[in-house]
């Protein structure tokens, strides 16, 4: 029987404790014959809540890819992955016990010719809710769609199906118990989304007052990917003088999402960092999301909080209370003072073992 120890303040509540771990499980009753091997700040493992493991700029990926990209995303202290979308089945990581915890959205789903190619399950709205329906089966209680992309007819962010249609696709998903999240860079298609019970939002920058306080009451969460808000006016430059109009709305909206993703939070949005990882960026990019959180007007404490315990609850899996799963890290420093010490973990524990 594998038994370790770690002494120190354990978060969220700060409290300095002896905590052990047995059999992959924390207990806070002393073990003898413990092997201590930390000190220090004890931290609910770290979530990066969008991401994409098997995916990169071009599409799917290899196997031993896919494992590279969640084994950076471990040692970056992220023990729990929400995976926005990917083109190929990563179940098979599940039965690596030193790779981080992965809840998956499926595959995206997009209009035909409407996002990023190799990237999504492309329908039109007749098969929009067939296609979400089998997308909650192959998933772990999560589905991606994708809201909003350029029209190039229109020459601008529009909605990439009918009001209705993603109101019938987001009912077959919570009958199949799924939960239903969609890439969201534009306004108008906030409001249709949130009449039809969308559960979360990616990205988030067309937010409104209004729309704010809609969240607020509904409960719906947001993910804002803040580091990847700044590629929007390198998405305006390539629109170039080809779409003119959809580069100046991608460029205010750049400009201001501070303001906007500070509003929600100010207003009590529920808000998780995700750092958008795979495709267009590397993994192992949550310390600089929860850095970030912080540059947008978060306290620490609430930047972290987004990063680990709060959104490992609203994925629901347990923090470090007695007989949870023991996924952690432990840092030389406070956090909740110091964000920079994320980049410095002593230890890393995953499924009770220390993995780095």
């Amino acid at each position: 029987m594998t038994m370790l120890r770690v002494q120190g303040p354990v978060l969220p509540d700060g409290e300095v404790r002896d905590l052990y771990v047995v059999d992959g499980r924390v207990t806070y009753e002393s073990q003898a014959g413990a092997d201590t091997v930390a000190q220090g700040w004890v931290v609910p493992g770290l979530v990066d809540a969008h991401c994409h493991v098997g995916l990169s700029a071009s599409g799917g990926v290899s196997r031993s890819e896919a494992e590279e990209q969640a084994a950076t995303d471990r040692d970056a202290g992220a023990l729990l992955l929400r995976d926005c979308g990917s083109p190929i089945d990563t179940h098979w990581i599940d039965e690596r016990e030193e790779l981080p915890r992965i809840v998956r959205a499926g595959r995206h789903i997009a209009r035909t010719r409407r996002y990023l190619r190799n990237y999504a399950h492309e329908v039109e709205p007749a098969d929009l809710v067939g296609q979400v329906a089998a997308e909650a089966r192959r998933g772990d209680g999560w589905v991606k769609m994708v809201g909003d992309w350029i029209d190039r007819d229109m020459g601008d962010l529009a909605p990439s199906f009918p009001a209705e249609d993603f109101a019938a696709a987001i009912a077959a998903a919570h009958d199949l118990g799924a939960r239903v999240t969609a890439h969201c860079f534009g306004e108008d298609i906030l409001p249709i989304l949130m009449d039809a019970g969308i559960d979360c939002i990616e990205h988030g920058t067309g937010l409104s007052e209004g729309l704010i306080d809609t969240m607020v009451e509904r409960g719906i969460a947001l993910v804002p990917t803040v580091v990847q808000l700044d590629n929007f006016t390198q998405y305006a430059d390539q629109a170039g003088d080809k779409f003119p109009r959809y580069a100046g709305h991608m460029r205010d909206l750049h400009a201001r999402r501070k303001q906007t993703i500070h509003a929600a939070y100010e207003a009590g949005v529920p808000m998780f960092a995700g750092t958008d990882a795979g495709g267009m960026l590397p993994h192992g990019g949550i310390v600089d999301e929860v850095l970030e959180l912080a540059e947008f007007g978060f306290t620490p404490e609430d930047a972290l909080a987004a990063a680990s315990w709060q959104a490992r609850e609203w994925l629901g899996f347990d923090g470090l209370g007695e007989g949870a799963a023991a996924d952690f890290c432990v840092y030389p420093r406070d956090p909740r003072t110091d964000l920079t010490v994320l980049r410095e973990p002593t230890r890393i524990v995953l499924r009770g073992r220390v993995v780095r």
